[in-house]
């Protein structure tokens, strides 16, 4: 595989946040055969599993708090920021493999 195929695949792992969170990057995972993109491929992965595993625990939070509104905020808060620092590193990293 070119360097450029690489770089364009692993790069997409990371931007497919936006389009393909989950099914992207273990497609990748899956049919290509090289180590480097593979890894960025499982890296991806596990970064676009932390919000989806954010948002249910937030909605727990809320509901074992019955609907107290600090509960909310601060739920909010920290889910959302976790969300946001989450799609500011894949957008990095994506620019990172392409610049690398």
């Amino acid at each position: 595989m070119k360097e450029g195929s690489k770089k364009a695949i692993s790069a997409l792992c990371y931007f497919s946040l936006f389009f393909a969170p989950f099914l992207f990057p273990i497609a990748v995972y899956l049919i290509v055969d090289e180590p480097e993109v593979m890894e960025h491929a499982k890296r991806s992965f596990l970064s676009h599993l932390l919000p989806i595993i954010a948002v249910p625990l937030g909605i727990i939070i809320i509901f074992e708090t019955q609907y107290h509104l600090v509960a909310i905020i601060i739920s909010g808060l920290i889910f959302g920021t976790l969300t946001l620092i989450v799609m500011i590193w894949n957008i990095v990293k994506g620019i990172k493999v392409i610049a690398s």
